[in-house]
């Protein structure tokens, strides 16, 4: 699930017991890195194929590339460059390097840290903060499946009516997109999984002069975290694993799961909104009822904003995008409101911020990478009477979130999968610390528990809120958690648990 940052307070931490205040020293035996430095340099450095660098709201932010092997099992063969972004410490005695994955899979790390920056002040005063695009992301050899034109195409085509035209129309959109990766991204789509992608953050960690991986990952970057304790145990330092995912699920039960969590947000919106005057409709079933109706309207006439068209399934994609944090709950208000009046511009703005499409008609690879590295982690390629049986299942939750999931695309993907990358165990690695939200609607909090069991050597820290992710959701109490073991090594308690912001 793609993660999106908001802006975070911090402090005080309680119930917790201590690990060691510095992380362990000495190179593991188990590591196989044997990586070149990090050329750190200007971010101009290392710009999108669009042309355009990451975002700096801080001069000394740095870039650099490191290069991997594009194949582990040939490790002297063809490369491939990462693109990563440093912070660096702001204060003295520094305890190493911290690394980020902000989620997706597919968000680009280079283009969020900086945007997280504030919200990481503390850490920042005795860590470097590390991100990177992951392989087949962005910058780092970034899976490309057509132009502007053909993902503006892609992305607005309508999942409404529930019908045997609209499956169709989905199957065959489904097919030339994948033909589309394949003919623009097929020399790495076979590399692009998660597993690789854990053996890159060991070189990051070589390379880098860290003994021990310090990891904050968020959403898939659970998933990416939990894959590196199981190779590299002995590299754990301090991990930090926010609004996770369990990897053990199918493409069934992870739509199942995700269907109801944004049902379940949806829900706890309309009930928001109508406690006050509510632009969407007086009370919770009219709310409801009037956003069915412009759902099914723009089945049959978007509305037309500027050379563009909200469509249903733009329209669908906005009110998903916006659900994933509370703070942007009143944006939605406004969006829907206004939509329900006859002015998408706002609604389709939401769309465009999750799919990654820029003013100029440009897309970043976020709809790309996702399906690229979820399609080659696992070896599930679902038929025909499963899909039509979790859409089914999906729509009596939420005629609203409602679908097949990824599962159809995931079916005509032209690189195999792995089932690697599913089954994770950390056993003998440093304490883990995951962090689960009770109101997720994105990777429900059912997934906490599962994680923490499978890894063997975590913690869980529950978080009563809404949203997608804890750390950077505002929670004192959460960022206080997280921050003093990041810092002090100080391990939550079993059963900590913080209420909503």
């Amino acid at each position: 699930m793609r993660r999106v940052t908001a802006a975070a307070l911090l402090l005080v931490a309680a119930g917790c017991s201590t690990v060691p205040a510095e992380p362990a020293s000495g190179p593991s035996a188990e590591s196989t890195a044997a990586s070149d430095k990090i050329a750190w340099g200007a971010c101009t450095d290392i710009k999108r194929p669009d042309g355009e660098p990451p975002a700096r709201q801080d001069a000394s932010v740095r870039c650099g590339k490191l290069a991997v092997p594009l194949d582990y099992a040939k490790p002297d063969g063809g490369k491939l460059d990462l693109a990563l972004i440093k912070l660096p410490a702001t204060g003295q005695n520094k305890l190493g390097s911290v690394v980020f994955n902000f989620g997706g899979p597919g968000a680009s790390g280079v283009d969020t840290l900086d945007q997280a920056a504030k919200a990481l002040t503390a850490l920042r005063a005795r860590y470097d903060l590390i991100s990177f695009d992951p392989r087949g992301v962005e910058r780092s050899s970034g899976v490309r499946c057509g132009d502007g034109a053909q993902m503006d195409t892609f992305v607005a085509l309508d999942t409404l009516p529930p019908d045997d035209e609209t499956d169709r129309q989905v199957a065959a959109a489904n097919k030339r997109f994948a033909a589309l990766c394949q003919q623009n991204s097929g020399k790495v789509l076979p590399y692009v999984g998660t597993v690789n992608a854990a053996r890159d953050m060991d070189r990051i960690r070589d390379a880098v002069g860290d003994p021990k991986l310090n990891y904050v990952g968020m959403s898939y970057g659970t998933q990416l975290g939990g894959v590196y304790a199981t190779l590299f145990p002995k590299n754990v330092g301090r991990m930090v694993l926010d609004a996770p995912l369990d990897p053990t699920v199918t493409f069934e039960q992870r739509t199942l799961a995700q269907t109801r969590g944004f049902q379940k947000a949806y829900e706890s919106f309309l009930r928001a909104c109508v406690k006050e005057t509510c632009a969407i409709g007086k009370d919770q079933a009219t709310a409801n009822t009037n956003v069915e109706n412009l759902l099914n309207q723009l089945t049959a006439q978007p509305l037309k904003v500027g050379n563009r068209q909200l469509t249903q399934g733009l329209a669908s994609t906005g009110v998903a995008a916006a659900l994933y944090s509370e703070l942007t709950w009143p944006f939605l208000e406004e969006a829907l409101g206004a939509a329900l009046k006859g002015d998408g511009e706002a609604l389709l703005y939401l769309a465009d911020s999750y799919t990654g499409r820029s003013p100029d008609g440009s897309y970043s690879t976020q709809m790309t990478s996702f399906p690229a590295i979820t399609c080659v982690d696992t070896a599930e390629r679902p038929d025909e009477a499963t899909l039509r049986r979790t859409e089914e299942a999906a729509l009596k939750i939420s005629p609203l979130f409602g679908s097949e999931g990824s599962g159809g695309l995931c079916r005509v993907w032209p690189a195999k999968g792995s089932d690697e990358a599913r089954h994770v165990n950390a056993t003998g690695s440093a304490p883990i610390v995951v962090v689960g939200g009770k109101g997720d609607p994105a990777t429900p909090y059912e997934w906490a528990p599962k994680l923490t069991a499978q890894l063997k050597t975590a913690t869980l820290v529950t978080y009563e809120g809404e949203g997608h992710g804890a750390y950077l959701s505002g929670s004192k109490c959460v960022q206080g958690l997280v921050d003093a073991y990041l810092l002090d090594g100080k391990v939550p308690g079993k059963g900590a648990s913080c209420p909503a912001a």
